[in-house]
């Protein structure tokens, strides 16, 4: 008993060593960009970075831009993956390694590789379909005011993360049970997945699309390769000319982000506590 005593304290000097570790290795660079932004030469303190974003040439179109593809692609993702992650897990649960692989492969395939084969299939439909009826379906992908070819990507680019999210979801309830229950009260299949199984993976729903949001948001390669300008690729594009108004925004967009993980969280927190209660 006395050893177990002695070695307690040592986990706890390393776990609390690496949070502090893990903490000065994001805060340093934000506090380094956070003085770049406020201290002007010869000027000292001041937030006029701060309070030109909102007025900035561009801002409030990229933004919400970004913010209608980061919602469309939010729908797609979970009306494809809520379905077919339910099912998998009533009626095919030996196919589960497999789908794991397959969402997974947006992870192992870099972000170059993955444009270079949709900008390869983007040139080569209206060369080979300009007659047609899909034709017309290649330019309304590549619509300027909102290009549903970057939702398209954007789906793949997040399996991986709403896999997790909604696969951890499924494991903390019994699907089974909730689908057989609300199925022998007289509910068919939409019903059962609408009104017991969804609001008992209200949290997992949230964490995926927070992820969601998350990555297009901060996405650049994809876009910027392919012509787009949503809130990531202006806050590059306006580096070059007005440094210091680049680096606000991307600090504030950081602290946003991190205020909607920490309203996420307390939003999942609540919806357990309700669920015990």
């Amino acid at each position: 008993m006395a050893g177990s005593v002695n070695k307690s304290p040592r986990p706890r000097f390393w776990r609390g060593a690496v949070l502090a570790f893990a903490g000065l290795y994001f805060l340093i660079p934000l506090g380094a960009s956070l003085v770049f932004t406020v201290d002007v030469p010869n000027q000292g303190i001041t937030f006029d970075a701060y309070s030109q974003i909102v007025g900035a040439e561009g801002f409030t179109s990229s933004l919400l831009l970004s913010l209608e593809l980061a919602a469309a692609t939010i729908a797609v993702v979970l009306l494809l993956m809520v379905p077919a992650m339910v099912t998998l897990r009533l009626s095919a649960p030996k196919l589960r390694p497999v789908v794991e692989v397959i969402c997974s492969l947006p992870l192992v395939v870099p972000p170059i590789a993955f444009v270079a084969g949709i900008s390869t299939v983007l040139k080569w439909g209206p060369e080979h379909l300009s007659r047609t009826p899909l034709f017309q379906t290649f330019v309304a992908l590549q619509n300027p005011d909102f290009p549903f070819v970057l939702v398209l990507a954007y789906v793949v680019m997040a399996l991986p993360f709403v896999y997790r999210a909604l696969d951890a979801g499924l494991r903390a309830v019994d699907v089974r049970t909730l689908v057989e229950a609300a199925r022998s009260c007289g509910a068919n299949w939409p019903q059962a997945l609408a009104r017991v199984v969804l609001p008992n993976l209200r949290g997992a729903l949230l964490n995926a699309s927070f992820l969601t949001l998350a990555l297009v948001l901060g996405e650049f390669t994809v876009a910027q390769l392919l012509g787009f300008q949503p809130f990531a690729v202006w806050i590059y594009s306006i580096g070059g000319s007005q440094a210091q108004l680049s680096v606000a925004v991307s600090v504030l967009s950081l602290l946003v982000t991190w205020a909607l993980l920490l309203s996420l969280a307390g939003l999942g927190g609540r919806s357990r506590t309700a669920s015990r209660g």
